[in-house]
């Protein structure tokens, strides 16, 4: 894999809601049962092909379904590997040396009989595919019941509206009667050492020593015992990290910009923090309104995956005389919860940076102001189309003046 030509993104979804976004990784597992012989048989839908970046693609399905408990499902991803390390053409410009790149080129028609093709080769005798002695299953659920019960724990006060925000929104029971699974809000995915070193204490006493990383840039406790919940968002609100609103309209997600990459062109956690200032402030109830999601690139590659948000944008620049200034370009109508990803459309506006808070005010309104009965932001977008998101914000695009502040 060392030599590939390049990196290979593979993600495994454990329901059809698909919290992982298959459909934008190189190769995406989502779990299907299917009945042989009378015989509920596991296994995947495997789909291949998928990215962000200059050229975003959803990735196709190439089997509907692949055994999972033979092994199976690893001979087809090894078999896909070995067809992309083989396309030395791909190599040649490492802007496209993606496996995307193929199966958009070729179709999935194409690249199903190449792996049909490559699956019937000599090579796939010489493995083991033992799923048993490949995996690696910690066995969350009897740890999290050996721990004790904890004794004296505080409880919350009827009338505590922030611990009821908190429940409404990062917590989740489990399908484990007794226990509940807390999302940890962390503001641009940015933390502390301190912070760091807090949530492994939490994780230690209340769940079970374990915490997962999510797609949003939060994190998971899970086994949280129902009646430690309050307790958990008094020790997270210690660190800072006790904040509602997971997954909500302020949970803005976004790289790490020129903060620390390279290849960055704009400040994207700068301009997160000035979103999430600014749609706090908005002070939104509506619960329709805080299901939309908000993400940001510091340049076109999209490793926040501006793409599939419902407001996303991606870094750029304006030409203001002979100064550079930094600036975004919008897209509306991304789509990824629910198992379903539809990419984005972008927007004719290329936004300064210190204006693009006032833009995303100003369609948060336009939505709340105009749209149907129950209609979601996606479908309002559809509905009024893009142009009339581009009228809201032509003042902010022109005229730019240059200023240091």
């Amino acid at each position: 894999c060392q030599l590939m030509s390049r990196k290979f993104k593979t993600a495994f979804a454990a329901s059809d809601d698909d919290r992982v976004i298959t459909g934008i990784h190189d190769g995406g597992l989502i779990p299907r049962v299917r009945e042989v012989d009378g015989v509920a048989v596991r296994g995947f839908e495997i789909r291949i092909g998928g990215g962000t970046s200059i050229m975003p693609r959803v990735a196709p399905t190439l089997y509907e379904f692949v055994e999972a408990d033979n092994g199976d499902y690893i001979k087809v991803i090894e078999a896909v590997l070995r067809i992309y390390d083989r396309q030395d053409q791909l190599r040649r410009n490492r802007a496209r040396a993606r496996i995307k790149v193929l199966v958009d080129s070729i179709g999935m028609d194409a690249f199903r009989a190449m792996v049909d093709e490559e699956l019937a080769g000599d090579w796939v005798a010489q493995r083991d595919y033992d799923v048993a002695r490949l995996s690696v299953l910690p066995d969350e659920e009897a740890h999290a019941l050996s721990l004790p019960v904890p004794e004296g724990l505080p409880q919350a006060d009827a009338g505590d509206a922030d611990f009821a925000r908190f429940l409404d929104s990062s917590v989740h029971a489990q399908r484990q009667a007794g226990f509940s699974t807390v999302e940890v809000r962390v503001p641009r995915g940015d933390l502390t050492v301190e912070q760091f070193r807090g949530l492994a204490a939490i994780s230690r006493e209340f769940s079970g020593g374990h915490a997962r990383t999510t797609i949003q840039q939060n994190l998971v406790l899970r086994w949280v015992r129902d009646e430690a919940v309050f307790a958990v968002w008094q020790r997270l609100g210690e660190i800072g990290l006790g904040s509602s609103g997971a997954d909500e309209v302020r949970d803005v997600v976004s790289c790490p910009g020129s903060d620390s990459c390279r290849l960055a062109i704009t400040s994207s956690m700068g301009l997160n923090r000035a979103i999430e200032e600014r749609v706090s402030a908005m002070d939104i109830t509506d619960p329709l309104t805080r299901r939309i999601h908000i993400k940001m690139s510091g340049c076109p590659n999209g490793c926040s995956q501006h793409h599939i948000a419902n407001i996303g944008f991606y870094g750029a620049s304006l030409k203001v005389g002979d100064r550079t200034l930094p600036a975004y370009v919008p897209h509306v109508g991304g789509q990824y919860e629910g198992g379903e990803v539809a990419l984005g459309q972008r927007l004719k506006v290329r936004l300064p940076a210190k204006r693009v808070p006032e833009a995303v005010s100003r369609w948060i309104r336009f939505y709340e102001a105009d749209r149907l009965e129950g209609e979601e932001f996606n479908a309002f977008v559809a509905r009024v189309g893009v142009p009339a998101f581009e009228d809201q914000v032509r003042d902010l695009a022109l005229p730019v003046e240059y200023s240091p502040d």
